[in-house]
């Protein structure tokens, strides 16, 4: 497996939606968005392909060139930047959720209210590594190199995840937590982190 770091392209999407589709079936956010199990196998890819096309257009999408690994970054300027919904894709959009649109709405709403404020910021929009090839440090690498990106812009880098053991993961790789939250009551429990050291790689 090469584990060499590249900006991916249209040419890797494929591959790219499977590896992010497989790597959050059972994240806590995607499960509350879509409970039913067999519903999120096949609904969850075409989420993913939305993003990832978004990414690919508009931002960074940085992965090892299988895309066994695959990270979606958002720079500045377009941190807190969304394409707009017009009616075909608000139509595109509830192909995609079906009746979860509005959870993933208030999801996509919730999340922006708790990433800082301003521009300033490299967005960890979306990291996941294959089940297949976790365990082998490809995530680290991968965003070990959007790090890197954010270096040469004198930025921090800031994230958000639901899955609490990827905590102690993010921390070894720089990151400390700004703030805890929760979509609802009942909903996914979040934590925002940020690297405050432009570029730093972490133990």
């Amino acid at each position: 497996m090469d584990r060499a770091i590249i900006r991916l392209g249209a040419e890797h999407r494929d591959r790219a939606v499977a590896t992010l589709a497989a790597a959050f079936a059972n994240d806590p956010a995607m499960c509350w968005m879509l409970p039913d199990a067999q519903d999120r196998a096949r609904r969850l890819p075409r989420l993913m392909r939305w993003i990832v096309d978004d990414h690919l257009a508009n931002a960074i999408v940085l992965g090892t060139p299988g895309a066994e690994a695959v990270t979606l970054w958002r720079p500045p300027g377009l941190v807190h930047v969304h394409a707009p919904l017009t009616p075909p894709a608000i139509v595109r959009f509830i192909g995609i959720l079906g009746t979860a649109v509005l959870r993933g709405e208030k999801l996509d709403r919730t999340i922006g209210k708790h990433l800082p404020g301003g521009e300033d910021w490299f967005y960890l929009r979306m990291a996941g590594v294959h089940p297949d090839c976790q365990g082998r440090g490809l995530g680290g690498l991968a965003i070990r190199a959007g790090h890197a990106m954010a270096a040469e812009r004198g930025v921090p880098a800031v994230l958000e995840t639901a899955t609490e053991s990827n905590v102690g993961l993010y921390m070894r790789l720089g990151y400390s937590v700004l703030r805890e939250w929760d979509v609802t009551r009942k909903g996914p429990h979040f934590w925002t982190m940020t690297n405050p050291s432009p570029g730093s790689t972490g133990a």
